[in-house]
Order: C-alpha cells, then sequence, then structure tokens
C-alpha cells in the first residue's frame, strides 16, 4: 500500500469518527473529493452544504449540484443575499465571507442535529495569503486534509484515481477576487466578469481571470497560452465580445495568470 492511500484511509478514519457532518461544498477540487471521501465513510450521514450568493458563479454552482446528485448525496444550497459587509469590496473579504458563511454552515449543523462541519483547506493553502482561513479556527471548523497532511498534488492524484472530473479543474476563487479592493461591487458589474470568462473558458482557456477595472477587461491567463490567446481573438473575436458584454477596453495581461493579483489596492 503506498503512502498515500495510507493519507486517504486516515482520512476515512477521520470521516468515520466524526459520525456525521455537514461539508462545505463548492465544487471544486478539495471539495470535491472531500466530499467523496465523507459519502464513503459515512454514507448519508454526509450533508452537501452550498452557498448561492451573487458573487458565486452560476456555472459553479450547477457543476456542484450535479456532482452531487451523481454521488448520491444530499445538497443543501443556501440562498444568501449579497452581505453589505462586502460590497465596498474590503482588503479582509475573505476573513468576512467566510465568518458569515461557515455561521450559516454551522446553524444547519445544528438543525440538522450534526456536530462538525468541514472543510477542504489542505496543506499547501496554509503558506499562501487566505484570510479566511483565521475565521474557520475562530469558528472551530475543521478541515480533514490537513489533519490528513494531504497537499493540493495529492488531492489532485486521489481525485485522478477516483476519475472525478475535477481531478484536474483549475483552482477558482469567488468573483470578488476580480474586483479591486475598497471599490463598490455592483451585481451587474458580477455579471459581466462572469459572462466573460465563460466565454474565454469555452474558447480554449480554462484558468482565465477577468480583473475588472471598470470600463477596463484586463485578461490574466497562463503565460504560456498568451500567443494562443492571439490566434483566439481572431477565431473568436475576444476584443468585440467582451466589449459586447459592456468594457470599452479589453486588454491582455503580459505577465500572465497571478493569484490573488488584486488583493492589494489599486
Amino acid at each position: 500500500m503506498d503512502e498515500l492511500t495510507l493519507k486517504y484511509n486516515r482520512l476515512l478514519d477521520f470521516l468515520a469518527e466524526t459520525g456525521g457532518a455537514v461539508i462545505a461544498f463548492s465544487g471544486g477540487v478539495d471539495s470535491s473529493l472531500l466530499l467523496l471521501a465523507a459519502r464513503q465513510a459515512l454514507g448519508d450521514k454526509a450533508i452537501a452544504a452550498s452557498i448561492a450568493t451573487p458573487y458565486v458563479p452560476q456555472w459553479e454552482q450547477v457543476e456542484a449540484k450535479e456532482f452531487a446528485q451523481k454521488l448520491g448525496v444530499e445538497q443543501v444550497r443556501l440562498e444568501m443575499e449579497f452581505p453589505a459587509e462586502l460590497r465596498t469590496n474590503p482588503q479582509e473579504h475573505c476573513y468576512t465571507c467566510k465568518k458569515i458563511l461557515f455561521t450559516k454552515l454551522l446553524e444547519l449543523a445544528k438543525q440538522r442535529n450534526v456536530e462538525h462541519v468541514l472543510e477542504g483547506t489542505n496543506i499547501d493553502d496554509l503558506s499562501d495569503y487566505r484570510p479566511g482561513i483565521k475565521a474557520l479556527r475562530e469558528l472551530e471548523i475543521r478541515s480533514p486534509f490537513v489533519e490528513a497532511e494531504l497537499t493540493k498534488a495529492e488531492i489532485r492524484e486521489l481525485s485522478r484515481r477516483f476519475d472525478l472530473p475535477t481531478w484536474d479543474k483549475p483552482s477558482f476563487a469567488c468573483l470578488l477576487s476580480r474586483m479591486p479592493v475598497d471599490t463598490e461591487v455592483t451585481d451587474e458589474a458580477l455579471r459581466q466578469v462572469e459572462k466573460a470568462e465563460v466565454f474565454l473558458m469555452k474558447a480554449g482557456f480554462p484558468a482565465v481571470r477577468v480583473r475588472h477595472h471598470g470600463e477596463i477587461a484586463r485578461i490574466e491567463i497562463p503565460a504560456e497560452q498568451l500567443q494562443d490567446f492571439i490566434k483566439a481573438n481572431e477565431t473568436y473575436d475576444v476584443n468585440n465580445t467582451l466589449k459586447g458584454f459592456g468594457y470599452r477596453y479589453v486588454t491582455l495581461d503580459l505577465g500572465g495568470y497571478q493569484m490573488g493579483s488584486l488583493n492589494m489596492k489599486a
């Protein structure tokens, strides 16, 4: 038995010991594997909980619903309006968001007589800039991947072994990460970004970010795809399509995709 299998078995043992859990489920790489493991360890005592809010892309909500249905896991979809505390996209919006969202998940767990709320932070996340982790710790939310010492690469490899469709899915963050901090965020701007990113994903750029600067769309894609983007513009008319979504200027960031490039003030 290899080391990765041993880690996964430890993960299953941990989940089984909870006796039942609400799993924070976005449909991403981490939460999808966690939900699969919870289903294996807990059966019907695993509950997927997903937040539906304006800054979570619609396509991601649809994918999460389809995945939970395929696993045969109950999914609770919590509708949430745009919190007033996040409308100006404060520097610590991840912390504030996590505090609000996981407070709701704790309320759900209490309603269902379930003791634990679990989420998909992995070992690699601990060395990244993730202020939301502070909120998780304050609320005593447990992170099974951290306790099993699983890295992102190992989570992807396990997902591949289980033939999960998410194994090679690019990482995504909520749409607030596309907006400069300390600026007013409108529902219109969120939908504008989402439409632009969905279009670009269909054009062959699954790991894309459209950073929103008012009239300007600043597109980030992996640096190795920059040349491909020029060809894609000719094929898909990217420039005029995004202008049709409401942008006046469409730009390509020659630095390539950079995680959290709008964390700091513009």
